[in-house]
């Protein structure tokens, strides 16, 4: 079973070095202080900074280039994102990290799974690459399925909906 660990003065440079040698998924409480996308959040303790990129989901991908509005929801998944989890503590079960770095993590509020509730709203999608190790991407998949046959977020454009992993390919 996963422990919840409390953190008080332990440096994040150990947080983290634990969490990638893992291989089993552990959980720590940290406050989130900045919402970067739908998929991608900022937390700190003790004056440093970790970034988490929501791990088994992918949402709606913002424009690369100023004043431009990138994918259609990508705005509202950002800002439901931050309704979540900004200013917040926040319980992460971490997967590792990702190519670029970044924890790969499941992020909790209150014991909320933010990331399933993220597909729930129809603002984000199974992630289509390959699963993080341990990770149990069947919950996810059940859930955006229910969003899809309600027409939630996203899925209300129907047939002009594009996941976001093809809308980068297209707009690199």
């Amino acid at each position: 079973m996963n422990r919840v660990l409390r953190l008080s003065h332990t440096t994040i440079i150990l947080i983290v070095f634990i969490l990638a040698c893992s291989t089993e998924p552990h959980a720590v409480q940290l406050k989130c202080t900045r919402v970067t996308d739908g998929d991608t959040i900022t937390v700190v303790t003790d004056g440093q900074k970790v970034t988490i990129r929501l791990v088994g989901i992918d949402a709606p991908e913002k424009s690369r280039k100023k004043h431009e509005p990138g994918q259609p929801f990508s705005q509202n998944s950002t800002k439901y994102l931050a309704g979540l989890v900004l200013n917040n503590h926040v319980d992460i079960v971490s997967y590792g990290t990702d190519r670029y770095g970044r924890t790969l993590g499941v992020v909790y509020v209150d014991g909320k799974n933010v990331n399933l509730e993220m597909v729930r709203a129809g603002l984000a999608e199974v992630y289509r690459g390959r699963p993080a190790k341990g990770f149990d991407n069947e919950p996810y998949q059940k859930a955006e399925d229910e969003a899809r046959r309600a027409s939630v977020g996203m899925w209300s454009l129907g047939d002009k909906y594009v996941s976001p992993r093809e809308w980068r390919r297209m707009n690199r």
